[in-house]
């Protein structure tokens, strides 16, 4: 019966061994001397290696026991990988494979590669973190409003999901970042609560520093991305989505049955959302931000702390980063996503030079559960069910 039980685990090792070029492969585009951020880490033993290979396999196969993960998973540390996997289709119906180089849409993960792209411009002197909105955006109508206040979800604007719902104010044709700019502009819908008061996770601070971008890049979001975060990364398979272009083209996302989502009036909004992009891409990101040559450490420092405090708790949110702050210390930092049936976790572990990735195209809370492997690498004070750890 044990022998049974560990079948799952075999499998998966097997999978591990069959794919060794693969992985050397990934290991030499995950870090490469190339690059102007790259970093040298230390080499990984290889008695670690296998060691985390099977503690990282085994808790794959407690997450997706039928090895059904319609998506990719990856982990690694000091920028190789130790454990990889891709499954399921981007198109059920043509029974296109998802494999390394399927971009899947990475949902809220965008955030984390908006606020980047601020910073870089923070960095860049280009603009400033307490900078008022509407110096940039004349006609944002909210007065105290700051950059800062969008990038860690302080500024209290209304979600522009909720208003363009309603069609006395929007009838539903498809809706574009300047749409929303222009509506608040119009309207002047109250806040939800006075800026800088208290948290309030709202698609709209993204969705206007995409505009914030534009303006001071005087590019279009899309290009502004690939070429000051993409093509600097070597972020090959990662792009922002164009409704018109690549609807046809893309991964398709899917609910848990395995019924296609369709697409709605809110998928041409960016910067909240709508990149696609592969773990392997999303790897290169993390690797970059260890280099001080990406951002000024002093900033790089503003980036990874807390700025809620209202209440007592472990958790709270950065510049474009959610976060688990301990007593004993310990930081880890992560962001999830979910849109249409698109879920997308990212990890990083900062003190531990690790990152987590699990992508998924198929409705599933699965891919959240991937930061519960973090004290399989440091002491990280989270309580493990009897099932997550290995035997």
């Amino acid at each position: 019966m044990r022998f049974l039980r560990l079948l799952p685990y075999i499998f998966l090792l097997s999978i591990l061994s069959c794919k060794k070029e693969d992985k050397q492969i990934a290991e030499n585009t995950a870090a490469t001397t190339g690059s102007p951020f790259y970093v040298a880490f230390n080499k990984l033993d290889k008695k670690y290696i296998k060691q985390k290979q099977t503690s990282v396999s085994h808790y794959y196969g407690k997450i997706w026991p039928k090895d059904d993960l319609s998506g990719g998973f990856l982990v690694a540390k000091n920028g190789e990988i130790i454990f990889e996997h891709y499954g399921g289709y981007s198109n059920r119906k043509d029974k296109s494979a998802i494999t390394a180089d399927t971009p899947i849409h990475l949902a809220s993960v965008s955030k984390v590669l908006t606020a980047a792209l601020v910073l870089k411009l923070i960095d860049g002197k280009q603009l400033d973190l307490d900078q008022k909105v509407n110096t940039i955006l004349p006609e944002f109508p909210y007065e105290t409003i700051t950059i800062k206040m969008l990038l860690n979800h302080r500024s209290g604007l209304p979600n522009y999901a909720y208003f363009s719902d309603d069609r006395a104010i929007w009838d539903r044709s498809m809706l574009h970042n300047q749409d929303i700019l222009n509506l608040l502009a119009e309207h002047k819908f109250n806040l939800y609560f006075q800026p800088d008061k208290k948290f309030g996770y709202c698609n709209t601070n993204y969705a206007i520093l995409a505009l914030v971008i534009e303006k001071v890049t005087e590019m279009n979001y899309r290009e502004a991305m690939k070429k000051m975060i993409f093509e600097p990364l070597g972020m090959k398979n990662t792009f922002v989505f164009d409704y018109e272009k690549d609807k046809t083209k893309v991964s398709l996302s899917y609910k848990g049955n395995g019924v296609l989502y369709d697409f709605d009036f809110l998928d041409d909004v960016y910067g909240d959302k709508n990149i696609y992009s592969t773990p392997r891409d999303l790897l290169k990101f993390d690797l970059a931000t260890y280099s001080k040559s990406f951002l000024d450490p002093k900033l790089y420092k503003q980036v990874f702390q807390g700025y809620s405090y209202e209440h007592k708790g472990e958790k709270n949110y950065g510049l474009g980063i959610r976060m688990h702050e301990w007593e004993t210390g310990e930081k880890l930092f992560y962001h999830n996503g979910w849109w249409h049936g698109n879920t997308s976790s990212y990890v990083t572990l900062k003190s531990d030079t690790v990152t987590m990735i699990a992508l998924s195209n198929k409705f599933s809370y699965k891919p959240y559960k991937i930061w519960k492997m973090s004290p399989m690498f440091g002491k990280y004070p989270i309580k493990e069910d009897k099932d997550d750890l290995p035997e």
